[in-house]
């Protein structure tokens, strides 16, 4: 069994990393490093054995603004073992040496743990941390809902200039969120490369992902080279529904929103590894949405 690393743009390698984590997650990265989304923030370790992967944790390289100050956070992810090979310590060798190979070069080490797994977490001394989801104060969504909207434009993958423009502001964003990835183009364009829910606003030039999940709107980052006033960019969207709700710390206007203690309900649970990061919930902020590896 040989341990590997780093080898994103390894043909051979990667293709057996696809397999296990198409088995396990479904999904791959072919797309992702074939049309030049993947940047080398993301460095998987993994356990390979005749031409098979049987075990794998990557690191993420998440440098972040957080509050006016700069982070550079471990975020381990894509934790899994062939069916076959589990529950002989493999995952938990290569998150070890994860650990060992960055606790010197960062402030601390996270990942978003599934709920079954969080005694195996803890045993390698992570703790829970809360975080804080935004949503638009009801009485201000009704206020805004209102006014006359317009402005914005779905962005169609054809379009090949507004698609142009989107990569160079992803690459080359401003801060929008109180903790915010400044080395977001790899993840942005991981969750975002089909343009399904990308729109612009040419009068604040910016642009935005929203998803809809039933009655509620979820504003999941604002991508521009600018600081943009989210009051003004709200009164350009259409409400309808019951609810909005931020994929992200709000960096201005943070009086329009109620903040909400948010556990993961039942998806996951933040896990944290190193003193800085308790600041998360002590600041009472939030993980953007579109930075989850």
């Amino acid at each position: 069994m040989n341990t590997v690393k780093d080898y994103m743009r390894d043909d051979k390698l990667r293709h057996e990393l696809n397999d296990l984590t198409d088995k396990t997650f479904g999904f791959d990265f072919e797309s992702w490093v074939s049309n030049g989304y993947f940047q080398g923030d993301y460095i998987p370790y993994s356990l390979e054995e005749t031409g098979r992967m049987l075990s794998n944790a990557s690191a993420n390289i998440m440098d972040f603004e957080q509050c006016g100050e700069h982070k550079r956070y471990i975020q381990i992810g894509t934790v899994m073992t062939d069916e076959s090979k589990r529950k002989l310590g493999l995952a938990s060798s290569l998150i070890k040496q994860i650990i060992e190979a960055y606790k010197m070069e960062c402030d601390g080490f996270y990942l978003f743990a599934n709920l079954s797994a969080l005694g195996f977490y803890k045993k390698m001394g992570f703790e829970e941390c809360m975080q804080y989801r935004y949503s638009l104060k009801r009485e201000v969504f009704s206020e805004l809902d209102s006014v006359k909207k317009g402005g914005l434009i779905k962005v169609e993958v054809t379009d090949k200039s507004l698609k142009k423009k989107y990569l160079d502001y992803v690459k080359n964003s401003a801060v929008n969120a109180a903790l915010d990835q400044k080395n977001k183009y790899g993840l942005q364009l991981f969750y975002t490369a089909d343009f399904e829910n990308v729109y612009y606003s040419d009068s604040l030039d910016c642009f935005v992902v929203i998803d809809r999940q039933d009655d509620t709107i979820m504003l999941q980052s604002i991508i521009a080279k600018k600081e943009i006033d989210l009051k003004e960019f709200i009164l350009q969207m259409d409400l309808t529904g019951t609810q909005l709700q931020l994929g992200f710390a709000p960096l201005n206007r943070a009086d329009l929103f109620d903040a909400e203690r948010y556990d993961g309900e039942d998806d996951y649970r933040l896990m944290i590894l190193g003193k800085e990061l308790r600041s998360i919930e002590e600041k009472k902020l939030y993980f953007p949405e579109l930075s989850h590896a």
